[in-house]
Order: C-alpha cells, then sequence, then structure tokens
C-alpha cells in the first residue's frame, strides 16, 4: 500500500510540475533576435518544438514536419518554433544542420535548457501546441505517424 501512495504522489507531482502556461522567458534566434516566448503565442496558434542535433527521434520529427508544413500552415495558420536545447559543446551545429535540411521553422536557442526546464520537460523530443500563453497540448517522445496525430489536433484546436 506504502508502495502504491508513493507512485501516486510521484505521478501526480510530475503533472503538477508541467506548465499549462508560457513561461516568461527571452532566447535568442538564428539571427540573434531576442524571441519573447510568451509574444510568439498571442493570437496565435504555434508549435514549440524542444530538439537537439544529437536528437534522432527529433531529427526525424521535424523532418516529416517538414514535408506537411506548409499545408498545415495553409489550414490552420500554425508557426513551428524548434527551440534547441543543444548546450555549448554541440550548439554549433545548428546552423549547418537546419541550412542543410533547409527547414523553414523559427529557430531558437535555449542552450543552458532554462526554457526546458520552465515547461517541465525531462527529454527530447517534447513539442507543445500553445495559444495566446496557455499550453494546449503537449506530447513526449516520437514515432513515425505522430505528426499526423499532431496535425488532427492543430485542426481541432484552430476552429
Amino acid at each position: 500500500m506504502k508502495t502504491l501512495i508513493t507512485i501516486l504522489f510521484l505521478s501526480i507531482s510530475s503533472i503538477m510540475m508541467a506548465q499549462d502556461r508560457m513561461p516568461n522567458m527571452k532566447l535568442k534566434d538564428m539571427q540573434g533576435k531576442t524571441v519573447s516566448m510568451q509574444d510568439i503565442s498571442k493570437d496565435q496558434l504555434v508549435v514549440v518544438s524542444l530538439w537537439a542535433t544529437w536528437c534522432v527521434p527529433c531529427i526525424k520529427e521535424l523532418e516529416a514536419i517538414k514535408d506537411v508544413y506548409d499545408e498545415w500552415q495553409e489550414e490552420t495558420g500554425v508557426k513551428i518554433y524548434a527551440v534547441t536545447v543543444d548546450d555549448s559543446r554541440t550548439v554549433k551545429r545548428v546552423r549547418p544542420m537546419v541550412n542543410g535540411k533547409d527547414w523553414d521553422y523559427d529557430i531558437v536557442f535555449d542552450t543552458n535548457n532554462d526554457f526546458k526546464r520552465a515547461v517541465g520537460a525531462s527529454a527530447i523530443p517534447m513539442l507543445f501546441v500553445a495559444k495566446d500563453n496557455e499550453i494546449l497540448y503537449r506530447r513526449n517522445g516520437y514515432a513515425p505517424g505522430a505528426e499526423d496525430e499532431l496535425f488532427e489536433k492543430l485542426q481541432e484546436l484552430s476552429n
């Protein structure tokens, strides 16, 4: 019984730690401009994807979305922010990878993982959908086809 109570407590604690609001943080984009993470979702549906150059599932997810991103934008008006959590050792790989993959996402840097911690992400890939600073949907991990489920969620939330 004690073990069950401990497991229940830990489950509830981790759910409560997950943010339901966009953190009030400012990060830099690839051009060195400051991006207010609260401002990006004002009056707009956004997908925020936490990724890194060394994370194979992250790259597979962003590649899968790349193929349908134009359609998503046209139908739902969504904008994607790919927040890299590469640290000071690997951050130099971001620009060449983004350019080589021809990703049309807004790339934002979280090299100290402050944003990652603020949204309660314990691992990557992790993405969430937000609008008006409210996190409406979140998902951890990636499996092929997950982008289709995400698109259905975006269609539902854009109406």
